[in-house]
């Protein structure tokens, strides 16, 4: 099976399945002399870990992470850096019914029919479960951006459940710690749980929408033509479980815009290039443009509900499935700091190839960017 790795100079790799011992992930290119602890990573991962509230699948995983090799004394060694992470709350017996079945909207029947076998205990490989890997490797990308950008900083946020998006006039980055969905709309993250109570007790699920901003990004991040930031980043947020669409900046809606609308017009500010908007989401021409990058991803409704779906069996029969065990009624909740994730090692990777091709930041741009950081 290939396909595991991601990135060019910071590059990780993730490995094991959703029931198997272990997780973990091996992240190469990382520089020398970067201060990284398990600490530095199990922040991030007990913001992800499954069980914290009603809204996600109660299966109890605490998620330490064990660094294997690659760092010495508190710092990285400029070796790989191997990373672990135990399963301890599996329960391989809720999917024995479904071991010859089809889930519809699940890898089940492609997997079988590209490999001619499958793990089907919680779906193994292309489980969700994968992504604490990455949220790992996360943790060590934030490290090295702390490195070589200081005041680079990587938040995201849900900003639509189902058919409810928050007002974006009531955003605050502060209430995103205080609601059980990462939620910057207050008064949306109530109507949320009443929402999502219903959906869970009914044995359903929903979809969502997770918008990740990067501030403080320099000028001058990603390469042209097929080395774009943005491409990269979509390619990114498509890799996790779910994902069935992304966009930058204002995405799908600026289809909709004039020409005269969506140019993010420019003006000297004190030596400074000031942008009056940010429609195109931090990028121009694959480069960063010093504004915030801003990306949102939708993710689809759970697969694994109790109300019966057609579908087939390996043998080649008809049959109806419906899927028992813990699951998420909204796995955009959890999907928040994995997006997170994905937007560190996109900004890690191009910072090392922007430091291997170019050298340092400043010296070949004439002022830096500021004004709008929106989309």
């Amino acid at each position: 099976m290939a396909g595991n790795s991601f990135g060019q100079i910071f590059r990780f790799t993730t490995w094991g399945e959703s029931h198997g011992p272990a997780i973990g992930v091996v992240v190469d290119g990382v520089p020398p002399r970067v201060p990284f602890s398990e600490a530095d990573a199990q922040i991030w991962l007990d913001q992800r870990r499954p069980g914290q509230s009603r809204f996600t699948t109660q299966r109890q995983e605490p998620d330490q992470v064990k660094i294997l090799s690659g760092a010495f004394e508190g710092q990285t060694t400029g070796a790989p850096v191997s990373m672990m992470i135990e399963n301890v709350d599996q329960r391989s017996k809720d999917y024995s019914a479904i071991a010859q079945t089809y889930r519809p909207g699940h890898a089940d029947y492609t997997y079988d029919a590209k490999y001619g076998i499958r793990d089907y205990r919680g779906g193994g490989r292309s489980s969700a479960r994968e992504t604490a890997s990455r949220v790992a490797a996360g943790g060590l990308a934030r490290k090295v951006i702390e490195a070589l950008s200081p005041g680079l900083s990587i938040r995201g946020a849900l900003v639509q459940i189902g058919t409810m998006p928050i007002d974006r006039a009531s955003w605050d980055w502060s209430v995103t710690g205080d609601n059980p969905f990462w939620c910057p709309d207050a008064s949306m993250a109530a109507n949320w749980q009443t929402y999502l109570d219903d959906i869970r007790k009914s044995g359903s699920s929903v979809g969502a929408v997770i918008e990740i901003v990067a501030a403080g990004v320099p000028v001058g991040l990603g390469e042209p033509i097929y080395g774009k930031i943005d491409s990269d980043l979509a390619a990114a947020m498509m890799t996790i479980n779910a994902v069935k669409g992304v966009e930058i900046g204002s995405g799908m809606a600026s289809a909709a815009l004039t020409g005269e609308e969506n140019a993010d017009e420019m003006r000297m500010d004190g030596g400074n290039v000031s942008f009056g908007s940010n429609n195109a989401g931090g990028v121009l021409g694959g480069i960063t443009t010093g504004q915030d990058l801003v990306v949102r991803f939708a993710v689809k409704p759970t697969s694994s509900i109790l109300t019966p779906r057609e579908s087939v069996t390996s043998a080649g029969a008809n049959t109806d499935v419906s899927t028992k065990g813990r699951h998420d009624p909204c796995v955009g909740i959890r999907a928040v700091p994995v997006g997170e994730a994905m937007m560190a090692c996109v900004i890690a990777d191009h910072l090392l190839r922007h430091r291997a091709q170019i050298g340092e930041f400043g010296s070949q741009a004439p002022f830096t960017a500021r004004g709008k950081t929106g989309s």
